[in-house]
């Protein structure tokens, strides 16, 4: 009989194609009518199951082979998801809230990958099938609508309400809390249906808020009744006996303590320290046999799989194990007699490991210490705990002393070392919270936690050389873009984090960590580094934790409160019981099991993790209910595009939203991280100090809205580099008739307006031509604008000037000799307003931005054809005469490879490095190709100017074309309508201008790392600045500009290949 991996490994070769049951039956050679009706029940399953597919003409394949993922959904409360990929090392692909079809959050799910992320682009797909559905029970707010009711789920992850039919809501009324037991999932239109299997109680009752958190983390609390019976068989007590039989090391007469903290009740690690005479240092770690007591298999070892892991909520703890094992028999209470498994390591002055030993022990602590009495004796040196605890005073200074060198040995070799601060929030007997203090790190916290990484690397590097079964905890290497966008960001507040390649040390991270400390910056950064990094998780390979930046690392230290923990003892006494070696049989076993435990026990500690974060926020909410009002003291700790988040000293963070600030406009600058007022320069950045008031808590959300009183920021718009706008200055009466000077400076800091108007037909003057004051003819502008024959957008438009629009002599125009600009004629803003102009070569100008009697100019800026709304209008669709919508550039090339290249090179960058290079190029023939290597191109960016563009060219042969080809359908469809225009330039000659500011933007500023370039008639940006979003004065669209100049990596392909600055020019090039 065949398989289920037989099978699998069949389809999953490379010569396999998709067969039918029947050509598979004859492939395996299956006979007989009950092992085929074997074969088609698994078949089916596996179908089931997601693991094979059925094609429309039912053949079947596995998924990977049909470019099909499988995975799970992490979907976001904004509609759209995650997929996370079960094939190792894949990365994730985003999927938009259209295409997740009636997938929710943690449903297993098919999807199939629609953009390959060219460039480094993230992945994006589409859910194909749900495979399996995650949520079965949901908890939320029950709301009444007479002869029915929804649940409005608690998880906003969940983003589709519950409908519930009357005969199903079991008496739930509005406002309480309840959990709903999906009858139906959601299909097309139709919600989910549920029906109502608990009530919680009103969302107000004391209690309900945790009780939602447990429930909706689906988080168990009472054991079943065969675990207790099974907790309860287990002794009280350890026998003499039981010590001989098991060969345990005894060590009962040395001074081992434990040192937690007040309220802990689990004690399940032990720490001795001793001096040997050859002034090495001898460190015991004893941990609780926990192993011992939970046979594998057992209720009690089923029960604590399922759990994975104690969870630690603000008014409880919900444990693995029944507190009869972890409160007693399991606790290492002090002068009892308890079983532990010991690894003892010996260290050299420079904290180097010379020797090991792991072994099976009994031991019986002297004391029970505490952080604070630890930390009162080794740094506070108090006279009376010191006097307490006299005898073991020299051994917690030698615990000190080893500590701090293992610390250093440890941040030496490149640790990463995040010291966030946590808080602890306290509750009375009813979960009323009473208190939020911080979580203090002293140095007791520090040996405790420099001893258990020291026995978990040593106990996970002795297992490895074993060749045993074993379950490591791994931190995989940052994900190179999101490290690369990580050191971007540091980059914005001035820190270089040094790497090669697309990898980086762990070393220099953690020295970037040292150099923020104490910096106002330092929670941002330290936060953006944790994002980057991925999640530590288990795993039955050992491959390296990032970072501790060790090779070998488990979790050996708690196995009251860890599984995987339990397994590792469990798997340490079988090896030492068996001297060193497990049979074969037992280690096939063994290997089979630990990927499962390691996957489960990954999204079990996930599962406690967010647990434990929802029950500190909703308890952090509650606790600043009656604070509303009061006013508080804060730091900010983030800025975003819709506000600034303050963090007050008891660790509580609020947001102050941008739609409250109303003593001005800011504007967010994400590089620096600031929010800087337009009008008075006021900065926001991290760090800075301010008073709030507390303007609202919302309990649902579990946020808290802050109101701003006072800001003590020292800051200034220039100094991030930005030239703020002051209010403008208002110009005087002018005399006899004429309007009034405006005040301010030419570069708009102190823009004039005009005078009020005078008797006669001028408009006022301003100083920057900026608003002159619109008389019955447009205003005369002293620097930048032209005169009121041809006026710029920096006054009077012109629709009031004593020449009709569009037929001065050199046009009218709504913008200047700016992108695109051309010769003597017809203007370019009202050029549909002149007579006697050709109708086809009115729409090739509309469709390409030029007309046969103009050689065009771009370069300057951003073309402006004479309707505003193309460039409002989504630039993904462009209209041809016949109405139809044209696809988005990177749809057009959806299945088609080949030519999928040719947009990946038309994403690449075309900005070349900083710099000017201004040449004359002659005019590029796209039928010649000999004149494809006369195009110069600027060092200093896209090859933008005034190219001769004169040449005649023939009219173009009669072509056939493949219709799945971008350029030649663009190029066909321009044919079909008009002639080309004999001048038409496709851009040669100047080059290296910034992003220039035309006349649309109402403001001139400057290029982004350039100078000003200033021309009466020209509006111009920078020489060094942002790239172009136009061509040649070919009006392509903002959005397939953006993606033209995403290529920040191919600067050295445009330096080579560059030579034209239009994309069409560029593809015909290719073409013809």
């Amino acid at each position: 009989m065949v398989t289920e991996q037989q099978l699998l490994d069949f389809m999953r070769e490379t010569a396999y194609k998709p067969m039918t049951y029947q050509e598979l039956e004859q492939h395996f050679d299956i006979e007989g009518a009950s092992e085929f009706k074997a074969f088609l029940k698994m078949l089916n399953q596996m179908e089931e199951e997601g693991k094979v597919l059925r094609t429309r003409t039912d053949r079947y394949g596995v998924p990977e082979r049909m470019n099909l993922l499988r995975g799970r959904l992490q979907a976001h409360a904004k509609g759209f998801a995650f997929l996370i990929p079960e094939e190792t090392g894949h990365p994730d692909v985003y999927i938009h809230a259209n295409d997740l079809k009636t997938a929710m959050h943690g449903d297993t799910v098919l999807v199939r990958v629609t953009n390959k992320g060219f460039d480094g682009a993230r992945l994006e797909g589409e859910v194909v099938r749900i495979v399996k559905r995650a949520v079965e029970r949901v908890v939320g707010l029950f709301q009444n609508y007479e002869s029915y009711g929804f649940v409005i789920p608690d998880d906003k992850r969940i983003n589709r309400d519950i409908f519930i039919p009357k005969e199903d809501m079991h008496g739930a009324v509005t406002g309480q809390k309840v959990v709903v037991h999906i009858v139906s999932y959601p299909e097309g239109r139709a919600a989910a249906q549920g029906m109502v299997a608990e009530i919680l109680g009103h969302k107000d009752d004391p209690g309900v808020d945790i009780l939602s958190v447990i429930r909706k983390h689906q988080l168990p609390e009472a054991f079943p009744d065969e675990v207790m019976a099974e907790a309860e068989a287990v002794p009280d007590s350890i026998t003499e006996e039981e010590i001989i039989s098991q060969r345990r090391r005894d060590l009962r007469g040395m001074n081992i303590v434990t040192i937690d903290g007040e309220d802990a009740k689990d004690l399940d690690d032990a720490v001795y320290v001793e001096q040997l005479p050859n002034g090495h240092y001898k460190l015991g770690v004893h941990i609780a046999d926990v192993g011992y007591y939970v046979e594998e298999g057992s209720a009690l070892d089923r029960e604590a799989y399922a759990r994975g892991c104690s969870v630690y909520l603000v008014d409880r703890v919900i444990p693995m194990l029944p507190h009869r094992l972890s409160n007693g028999i399991c606790s290492l209470h002090p002068r009892v007699d308890r079983l532990t498994l010991s690894c003892e390591m010996e260290f050299d002055e420079k904290a180097k490991l010379v020797k090991h030993d792991v072994f099976p022990s009994v031991i019986r602590t002297v004391e029970r210490m505490t952080y604070t009495n630890v930390r009162k004796i080794v740094e506070d040196e108090d006279p009376e705990v010191s006097a307490r605890y006299a005898y073991l005073v020299d051994n917690f200074k030698l615990m000190k002393e080893l500590a701090l060198k293992l610390r250093k040995k440890r941040m030496n070799r490149g640790a990463i070392d995040f010291d966030f601060v946590e808080s602890k929030v306290l509750v009375d007997e009813k979960g009323v919270p009473t208190d939020i203090i911080k979580r203090e790190r002293t140095i007791a916290e520090q040996i405790i936690e420099e001893f258990m990484l020291a026995a978990n690397e040593t106990v996970a590097e002795h297992f490895h050389w074993l060749r045993v079964p074993f379950l490591y905890r791994i931190h995989e290497e940052p994900d190179s873009e999101k490290l690369f966008n990580f050191m971007s960001f540091a980059a914005n507040f001035g820190y270089v984090v040094r790497g090669k390649g697309n990898s980086v040390h762990p070393r220099s991270l953690q020295m970037l960590l040292e150099e923020i400390e104490g910096t106002r910056e330092q929670t941002v950064i330290s936060t953006m580094m944790l994002r980057s990094m991925k999640q530590a998780k288990y795993d039955a390979e050992m491959t390296g934790h990032f970072g501790l930046a060790a090779e070998f690392y488990s979790h050996f230290t708690s196995p009251i409160r860890r599984y995987p923990d339990l397994v590792i003892h469990r798997v340490m006494r079988e090896v030492m019981d068996n001297g060193g070696a497990l049979p074969e049989k037992r280690l096939e076993q063994l290997h089979a099991r630990m990927p499962d435990i390691a996957q489960q026990s990954s999204e079990r500690e996930r599962v406690a993790v967010d647990a434990e974060r929802d029950t500190t926020a909703l308890k952090k909410a509650e606790f600043m209910l009656d604070k509303v009002g009061e006013e508080f003291d804060g730091i900010i700790s983030s800025v975003t595009s819709f506000g600034m988040f303050v963090e007050l000293d008891n660790t509580v963070e609020g947001l102050i939203r941008l739609s409250e600030l109303n003593d001005d406009y800011y504007h967010f600058h994400e590089q620096h991280m600031v929010l800087i007022g337009e009008r008075t320069a006021n900065v926001f950045r991290i760090g800075d100090e301010v008073r709030i008031r507390v303007a609202r808590v919302n309990m649902d959300e579990h946020t808290i809205d802050f109101e701003l009183i006072e800001s003590k920021s020292r800051h200034n718009g220039r100094d991030f580099g930005f030239d703020i706008r002051k209010k403008r200055g208002r110009g005087g009466f002018g005399a006899e008739g004429r309007g009034g000077a405006g005040r301010g400076d030419y570069k708009g800091r102190k823009d004039g307006k005009g005078g009020p108007p005078g008797e006669r037909d001028r408009g006022g003057q301003s100083r920057n031509g900026r608003d002159a004051d619109r008389g019955a003819r447009g205003g005369r502008s002293d620097r930048l604008g032209g005169r009121d024959s041809r006026p710029t957008d920096r006054f009077d438009r012109g629709r009031r000037a004593d020449r009709p629009a569009g037929q001065g002599t050199r046009g009218d125009g709504r913008v200047d000799r700016h992108a695109g600009q051309g010769m003597p004629g017809a203007g370019r803003a009202d050029r549909r307003n002149v007579t006697g102009i050709d109708p086809a070569e009115q729409q090739a100008y509309e469709q390409y931005g030029a007309s046969s009697n103009q050689q065009l100019r771009g370069g300057y800026g951003r073309d402006q054809h004479q309707h505003e709304e193309r460039l409002e209008r989504d630039a993904s669709y462009e209209r041809h005469n016949n109405g139809d919508a044209v696809e988005h550039e990177a749809d057009a090339f959806a299945g088609d490879w080949y030519n999928q290249g040719e947009f990946r090179d038309q994403q690449r960058g075309r900005r070349g490095r900083k710099g000017r290079r201004e040449e004359q190029g002659r005019g590029y023939n796209p039928y010649d190709k000999s004149s494809a290597s006369s195009q110069p191109r600027g060092k200093g960016g896209i090859n933008f100017g005034a190219g001769q563009g004169n040449a005649e060219r023939p009219a173009p042969a009669k072509k056939e074309y493949d219709d799945s080809n971008w350029v030649d359908r663009l190029i066909a469809d321009a044919e079909e309508v008009v002639e080309r225009p004999r001048s038409f330039d496709f851009g040669s000659g100047r080059g290296g201008y910034g992003r220039s500011n035309g006349s649309d933007q109402g403001s001139y500023k400057q290029g982004r790392d350039g100078g000003f370039r200033r021309n009466h008639n020209s509006n111009s940006g920078g020489k060094k600045g942002r790239r172009s979003t136009s061509e040649s004065g070919v009006f392509i669209g903002e959005e397939a500009a953006q993606a033209r100049n995403q290529g920040e990596s191919a600067q050295k392909a445009a330096k080579n290949k560059g030579k034209a600055n239009s994309k069409t020019a560029k593809f015909v090039r290719k073409k013809r």
